[in-house]
């Protein structure tokens, strides 16, 4: 399958992976500076954004790790850097397990996988959020500007949904909405979880927010399932998207864990 990418700025190259129900929109608020430092390469994963979903397209992150290979080999990228969120940083993390000499350095934003029980049937809130969503998805740009309706949708999300901006929460709503492969993702991951060994040669920063309501500490955040090299960083008044949150210190981050200078 072909997924839908962009390509912009100069640098070494660096890719970023969005979470299950998101799109590429996700890293609009930290692209352009690190635009300014890397050849960025943003996707959409299957039956997400742009890319289009495929019933015979496997959805679990062994199998999405490979389809990015893939992709990213087609653009001419064997080696690069790796920025993902939520199933993203699950991701990212087994592409580092699979191909350790093509990946340079992962970052991953409130990665999944980090269970030590296995979810084995979907979060009943997941349908909840997709099904609102896809219901909302048409007037969301006009409803969205309520702050009512902004709490509604992100409260959960983040202790700062507040200070999020229409065109965020609009293009999350969006997102969700039109997401045809949310649900074969939520199946494809249940009953697994990452635990394979990574290359102490690829630095790896492992980063949740305090808040994280999605993936909360005391059940999703098992750090011994990491490799012990793993550099881990707690961000204070920070939900499941750090990037919306923080953006200038999730930049700072990934500066400091690809080592590239500013």
């Amino acid at each position: 399958m072909k997924l839908s990418t962009k390509v912009q700025g100069e640098g070494e190259p660096l890719l970023l992976i969005h979470g299950m129900g998101s799109a590429s929109t996700a890293w609009k608020l930290i692209t352009p500076e690190l635009s300014k430092h890397f050849t960025v390469i943003t996707i959409d994963l299957p039956g997400h954004g742009n890319s289009p979903y495929d019933p015979g397209q496997h959805m679990e992150p062994v199998a999405l790790a490979h389809l990015v290979f893939k992709n990213m080999h087609e653009l001419g990228y064997t080696r690069f850097h790796i920025a993902g969120n939520s199933l993203g940083g699950w991701i990212a993390l087994e592409m580092a397990a699979m191909n350790p000499e093509q990946i340079i350095s992962i970052t991953a934003l409130a990665p999944a996988g980090l269970w030590l029980t296995p979810f084995m049937i979907r979060l009943p809130g997941a349908a909840v959020t997709k099904y609102l969503a896809n219901s909302l998805k048409i007037v969301a740009p006009n409803l969205l500007k309520y702050e009512w309706a902004r709490k509604v949708g992100f409260t959960t999300v983040s202790p700062l949904w507040r200070e999020f901006s229409i065109e965020t929460c609009t293009d999350a709503t969006l997102a969700m909405g039109s997401a045809l492969g949310y649900f074969p993702a939520w199946d494809s991951l249940l009953t697994k979880r990452f635990d394979k060994k990574i290359s102490s040669d690829i630095p790896i920063t492992i980063l949740f927010g305090d808040t994280d309501n999605t993936l909360p500490a005391k059940t999703c955040q098992e750090r011994s399932l990491t490799p012990s090299h793993s550099r881990w960083v707690i961000l204070p008044d920070s939900g499941h998207a750090p990037m919306w949150d923080h953006p200038e210190e999730v930049i700072a981050e990934i500066m400091q864990t690809t080592r590239v200078k500013l």
